[in-house]
């Protein structure tokens, strides 16, 4: 069992369990689990891994409900899904159709698996997931971004008192655009894990980062998308140094730890 089943989480908090890269579990004070984009590859080399041993063995950990942001291989990682799925066959998912695709070639045939499409939200037990964009499907021209390979979505999960704001692979010039910040502030979310990475010019540049924090009114931020490849790591209290002084609180989870999170 791993000790995040174990983790008390007192009324008006969220329990959050970063396992590196994008991948989390969130646990309420009732108890639910609900695991995000579980990435937790057993074959690593130095060259390609930060950490050579992966931060969770599968089975250790029950969710009770997993979501999945987007079809690329550390979001849906088709061979911690397995694992997941021989362990607990029962655990649902929940993603866009790309990763229910991905799914049933894996042949996890009996799984349950629900597609879900931005603007939609699905009851998690005693949580509720709301579906937002984190890029927009006819790309942005404006931008000269091209429309993206795969679905990719976002979620706000609401745990009962808090808000957690996921925003899985977010365009770069996210936050330039009030048709994606919108329906994120909309949902009110207390704290978000923000994808960023300085100079790739894919996602959220540290700056790009902050000022999505900030237009979304968040309390908290949190770093994601590091410690994990080599190639994609960077300093998060640099990238905390790009919050403004009274605005959100940055919030850097250990590697592989938990924390409870009280608004």
């Amino acid at each position: 069992m791993h000790p995040f089943e174990d983790l008390v989480v007192p009324p008006g908090a969220v329990g959050i369990h970063w396992f590196g890269q994008s991948s989390y579990a969130l646990k309420n004070e009732a108890g639910t689990i609900v695991s995000v984009d579980p990435y937790f590859p057993r074959e690593r080399s130095p060259e390609r891994f930060v950490h050579l041993r992966p931060p969770l063995a599968e089975e250790c950990l029950r969710p009770d409900f997993i979501l999945l942001t987007h079809n690329h291989r550390d979001h849906t990682w088709p061979e911690s899904l397995q694992r997941i799925w021989a362990a607990f066959p029962e655990v649902p998912y929940f993603g866009p159709h790309e990763s229910e695709q991905e799914i049933r070639k894996e042949g996890m045939g009996t799984a349950a698996v629900t597609v879900v499409a931005a603007g939609e939200q699905v009851q998690l037990g005693t949580m509720r997931a709301h579906a937002v964009w984190a890029k927009p499907p006819g790309g942005l021209p404006e931008d000269k971004i091209e429309p993206p390979d795969v679905t990719h979505l976002g979620f706000v999960v609401d745990t009962g008192p808090v808000r957690v704001y996921i925003s899985g692979d977010p365009v770069h010039t996210f936050a330039g655009h009030e048709s994606l910040l919108g329906p994120v502030r909309a949902l009110r979310p207390d704290i978000g894990m923000l994808t960023c990475q300085p100079g790739e010019g894919e996602f959220p540049s540290f700056a790009g980062s902050a000022e999505v924090a900030v237009k979304l009114g968040l309390k908290a931020a949190v770093p994601a998308h590091y410690s994990c490849f080599v190639s994609r790591n960077y300093n998060p209290r640099e990238w905390a140094s790009h919050l403004p002084v009274g605005g959100p609180q940055p919030l850097i989870i250990p590697y592989n730890q938990s924390v409870i999170y009280t608004p």
